[in-house]
Order: C-alpha cells, then structure tokens, then sequence
C-alpha cells in the first residue's frame, strides 16, 4: 500500500539550471553492505520539439539528496554523416541494470538532424546500445541492436521501453517497428543474450497491431508472479494492454479501463509500470476535467493498481505522483507536460517517478523532478 506521495524538483531548470529531459534512472547495488543502493540516470537537454542534445548521465549515492555532475555518454551525442548534411544523435534511452553481469545496458535509438533542426522524412532509424561497467564506472563503445528485420523497416526501437531480465540473464527487449509502405507501427518483443559487452537477438514473439494513424508505439514490460504485461501507447485515444506467459506470445490487445469497465481516455502518450511486491501499479496521464485543453492530457501525472484478474485499473486507487502546474483549461499552453517519464524501484519501501517538463512556451525551459512514492510495507522482493 502506498504510505505517501511527494515530489521536488532535482534541476530548476525553470530559473538558470539545465532541463535535464528523458530522465531515467537505474538502481545499483550498494557499493557497501548496508549502505544505501547507488541510482545511476541518464538524461539530456532538449530546445524544442525532438530537438535532443547529447546524452549525459549522473548518479546519487544518497537516494536523490544530491547527483554527481553530469556527463556525456561517450558516442550518445551528435556526429556527422559522412558525405551529407546529416547530424545522428540518440534519444529515448533506458538504462538498466542487469545483475548477472554487474553492467548497466543503455538503450536508446538513432534520431537525425539537417540544418540543425529535426526533418522528415528520417532516414532509416534503430536502437543502439552503450554498456556502464558498475565497478570501473567506464563506459563501452556504442554498438547497434541488430534485428534480422530491419532491411525492410523505415524504423524499430526500444527507444523510452522498460525491458525485462530473465533468470537465465537473457532480456526481453520490446520494438515497436514500421515498414516503409506503411504508416502504422506493429509491436512485439524480442529474447535478448547479454554478455556484459554485446547484446543479440535470439528470438522474436507474436506481433500485435492497430491500423489507425502511426498504430501501436512504445511497448513497454512488467513482471509480476510470473507473468508478463506489456503497456502500450496508441492513437486512437486509448492506451492497450496485452498479457503472456512467457514474454513472447502476446493476447490480443485489450483498453485500459476502470474497474467498472469505463476505458480510460488517452492520447498518444507513454505510460510506465511500477512494480511493486503488494501488486502491479501503472503510471500514465489521461483526460480529465482539469487538463481537458492540455496538449494529449500530458499532465498531471498519475498512478493506479491494477487489478490482475480483471486486467483493468482500480479507479478508488487512482492517486497524483506529479501534479498538474498551471490552469490546463484557459491556459493550456503554460502548462507544464509531463509525458515524457519514467519509474524504478530504489529501495525496499521507495519508488520513483522521474520526469522533466517540456514548456515550449517557455522556450523549453521547465524543471526536471522526482515523484517519491514511499511504500506502507517493505517490498520484500528488493535486496537492500
């Protein structure tokens, strides 16, 4: 059960600190017995709408009273492409950390710039990946994840995914992936090996769609007693779920819907599990009266249980992790979005929601903050 909810802000990047956007964050073991775990965030400015600076990373050591200096992530920022006016950069990446090899695997993908700015049509685009040795703090050469599939694909990525390590250490990793002759994306997930160094494709599950507008976008992946949950964003104004035994043969997608059976109205918008020992939480945004006029209800960011046998949220658990800043129905534009966040579990009776606020109005300027969500009772399934 949830004890309390509280948020700050890490970066005032609304006064003269950097917007540190995409922020997304990893727990590390503590580097004593008894001490406090290790929670390492990669993270990146932006000055407009997909327009990504390089990929930084930082880390705390007191659960969020205090972050190293950022940095850059060697090889997650912007080169040229020889022989074009073209820039690559990355975006969109989740690390995480995967125990069997003491590493944290990022994962982002590729994004293009000409003329400083970003274009369409991209060209081709794919997930990449950088490995943090959690002892030497050292990180590795950026390597791309390859897919046997991707000849005939305008673009498949991992980009903003919660992945899922198995007990053999294999990951399952979601895509979400489009051809060239179509508009709409497919979904799917894929078994991964991990050596520490390199990551390869080994299997690919069922495939799952929806024809409307640019489909199924930003799978993303939970465990919980045994089972596999995949969320999913869309653009029919509704958010899917799809459920497995084994992470790679999904049902048929299904809405997101209150335990009464109403669907939840959304808007082409992330959303993120939180797992948790009492149960399985989502974290997403939906319509409400408040925000009605906000750009796809970005904000406020909110949080639910889910009922696992019904497959639906419980609407009386339904709480604010971070609230709605500003008036969302005569001023939508000042208002603060929010839909670009994350969570993970940093101790045994604390969880965190991160995000940074996108504030085009304001010139993109906006703080970067922690939902901390305190548990009622410790998650026993975490080692502190």
């Amino acid at each position: 059960m949830i004890e309390s909810i509280e948020w700050e802000v890490m970066s005032n990047g609304r006064k003269d600190e950097p917007l540190w956007f995409h922020p997304r964050a990893c727990r590390l073991p503590a580097q004593a017995a008894g001490s406090t775990p290790r929670v390492l965030m990669t993270a990146q400015e932006i000055s407009g709408s997909d327009y990504f600076h390089p990929v930084h990373w930082t880390e705390t050591a007191d659960i969020g009273t205090t972050w190293s200096t950022p940095k850059p992530v060697p090889g997650f920022d912007r080169t040229a492409v020889p022989g074009t006016e073209i820039e690559r950069g990355v975006c969109d990446v989740v690390p995480e950390y995967h125990a069997p090899t003491r590493t944290v695997l990022a994962v982002g993908h590729t994004v293009f710039y000409r003329a400083g700015v970003f274009f369409l049509p991209q060209p081709p685009r794919n997930p990449v990946y950088a490995v943090f040795d959690a002892e030497t703090r050292n990180w590795g050469e950026v390597r791309r994840l390859e897919w046997d599939r991707r000849d005939d694909l305008s673009i498949y990525s991992s980009g903003c995914a919660q992945r899922h390590t198995l007990p053999d250490g294999h990951i399952l990793i979601p895509l979400s992936y489009r051809e060239h002759s179509r508009e709409d994306a497919e979904v799917t997930t894929v078994r991964a090996s991990f050596d520490g160094e390199t990551c390869r494709i080994v299997e690919t599950g069922s495939s799952l769609a929806l024809p409307v507008k640019r489909g199924l976008l930003e799978p993303t992946i939970a465990s919980h007693d045994g089972r596999f949950y995949l969320s999913i964003r869309a653009e029919d104004d509704r958010g899917y779920l799809s459920v497995s035994d084994d992470g790679l043969s999904w049902s048929p997608i299904r809405p997101w819907c209150w335990d009464d059976g109403e669907p939840l109205t959304m808007s082409t918008t992330q959303s993120r599990w939180l797992p948790h020992s009492d149960g399985l939480y989502l974290v997403y945004t939906r319509r409400d009266e408040h925000n009605r006029n906000v750009m796809r209800w970005r904000a406020p960011l909110y949080l639910a249980r889910v009922d696992l046998d019904a497959l639906q949220l419980i609407r009386e658990t339904e709480r604010v992790v971070v609230p709605l800043r500003g008036d969302g129905v005569n001023d939508p534009d000042d208002v603060a979005r929010l839909g670009n966040f994350h969570t993970v579990a940093v101790t045994a009776d604390e969880s965190w929601v991160t995000v940074g606020e996108s504030r085009p109005k304001a010139g993109y300027r906006g703080d970067t903050i922690i939902g901390r969500i305190r548990w009622r009772k410790p998650n026993r399934d975490l080692a502190t």
